[in-house]
């Protein structure tokens, strides 16, 4: 019933019957049909107020909104609310049965990182036996199945829904990305977090939150909020990652490789073969390479602590598994043995973390190729700091396309090209197809020379002018590998 699902929502006015049963919840007024409750958002791109109308036309039976109609239709519910897309949040979880408070999920927020604390937690605990429940940038799993994913964190009806199918597959734990446009439009409100893990903030989205204050802002915004009952881990050696705890009353434990913490890491080597750790004193050796994952083992180890598990087991599982797909990919020519990265690095910090884990981890004075290139659509002011970063710490850098989306892929190389410094403007050449730049990064290459691929990591496509063309860092690669190596 209507009433039922409006449990702890803020309500500012009701007219009409809250007894009515609801078959479905509903953004998007197209996909409403009989019984459905419309939730009209006010979106970035679209108002669904606007589409109220529309909705009932389509067999609405209820409507939440932020502002009533000037007419009303008696056979259909209102309920005015304070903020429809945190309503959302609270009428979807109430919906479905109020998912979390059946299985422990676990949320992953941070710049850089998320992905893989995220993919490596389902992997962890599925390798102690457990079933979970994955929502990630890469995919979505329930158990082994893979269910595709659009966005890093789904809107609140969708994922109550995946949440739900989780809790009915019979996941125990569920392991989040929650990205900060999902912690600002209330994706994730009214969800039951058993804990939260930080990993870093830098430079991004600043298209989106304006400023790099609000940014942060957003992000702790969340730990603020989880319960005395959850526990929050952060990175101790991010400058912001004490003030990310600061006012949430969740159990609080810190992560670094720098100082003392309650998980403490020690790299002891770090090489293409993978990282030897001291973690909490015991020596252990992981397959993931580079200080960044260093950190993503440590954020993830604890996690697993938090969450009870018993150290020596957790520590024997994790030293076995890869990373996500995308995320420092390495492929290796047969005959030249040139080594080609792909990485999902799109930020100005993720950049220069791989690069500066490539540098050192090369044996001799092998040179660094790096394919950069900046979304289109989104933060523009991170390009020519990603330019300048990429052509610091590489010996050739090629410019290139990474998803243009709606603006002219020459005008964002532009724009990057104004970061280069005078000294380093040798060291850059810019090729708008991405494909020629990838060939072309192979062709300047030679014996044992280091390739980085930066950008899209596992996206299987390149987006120009609202389409998706099909394209795979890593295939295109293996192509030009193996005729290479012919």
């Amino acid at each position: 019933m209507l009433k039922d699902i409006l449990y702890k929502v803020s309500l500012r006015s009701v007219k009409g019957n809250t007894g009515i049963e609801i078959k479905d919840l509903q953004i998007d007024s197209r996909k409403v049909s009989d019984g459905s409750c419309f939730i009209a958002i006010k979106g970035s791109n679209a108002d669904g107020h606007n589409y109220i109308e529309t909705a009932i036309v389509n067999g609405a039976k209820a409507i939440v909104c932020e502002v009533l109609p000037t007419q009303f239709k008696e056979y259909v519910t209102y309920v005015e609310v304070e903020n429809s897309a945190l309503a959302a949040g609270f009428i979807s979880h109430n919906f479905y049965g109020e998912p979390t408070l059946k299985i422990k999920l676990v949320g992953i927020t941070g710049t850089n990182g998320k992905t893989t604390i995220a993919t490596l937690l389902w992997k962890l605990f599925s390798g102690l036996g457990y079933k979970c429940g994955l929502i990630s940038t890469v995919q979505n799993q329930i158990g082994t199945e893979i269910i595709s994913a659009t966005h890093t964190t789904p809107d609140a009806i969708s994922v109550n829904m995946l949440l739900k199918k989780m809790v009915d597959a019979g996941c125990i734990y569920v392991f989040m990305e929650c990205s900060s446009h999902a912690i600002h439009q209330h994706r994730i409100a009214g969800l039951y977090f058993t804990g939260g893990v930080f990993s870093n903030i830098t430079h991004d989205h600043l298209d989106y939150h304006k400023t790099f204050d609000e940014y942060i802002r957003v992000k702790k915004s969340w730990f603020d909020v989880l319960p005395a009952t959850a526990f929050a881990i952060s990175n101790a050696d991010d400058k912001r990652g004490a003030v990310m705890l600061q006012n949430t009353v969740a159990k609080k434990y810190f992560y670094s490789l720098k100082t003392m913490a309650d998980f403490k890491g020690k790299i002891l080597e770090n090489s293409l073969v993978g990282l030897h750790l001291l973690v909490n004193d015991s020596e252990v050796y992981f397959r993931l390479i580079g200080e960044f994952n260093a950190y993503n083992l440590l954020a993830v180890f604890g996690t697993a602590i938090c969450l009870g598990q018993e150290k020596s087991k957790v520590l024997q599982v994790l030293s076995s598994l890869d990373g996500a797909e995308g995320r420092f990919d390495c492929m290796i020519s047969k005959n030249d043995k040139i080594i080609a990265i792909v990485d999902y690095a799109h930020t100005p910090d993720a950049v220069l973390n791989v690069l500066v884990t490539i540098k050192k981890l090369r044996q001799g004075n092998e040179h660094i190729i790096t394919v950069v290139g900046c979304g289109g659509d989104r933060d523009k002011t991170k390009r020519p700091i990603m330019a300048a970063a990429a052509c610091e710490h590489s010996n050739r850098v090629i410019f290139t396309s990474d998803n243009p989306r709606g603006e002219d892929p020459l005008e964002i190389l532009k724009e990057m090209e104004a970061g280069v410094s005078v000294t380093a403007r040798k060291k850059y050449i810019t090729i708008a197809d991405r494909r020629e730049a990838i060939k072309t990064a192979v062709s300047l290459a030679v014996k044992e020379d280091i390739i980085l691929i930066a950008g899209k990591g596992h996206e299987k496509y390149q987006e120009i002018k609202g389409v998706k063309y099909n394209f795979d860092d890593k295939e295109i690669l293996k192509e030009i590998f193996e005729l290479l190596d012919k």
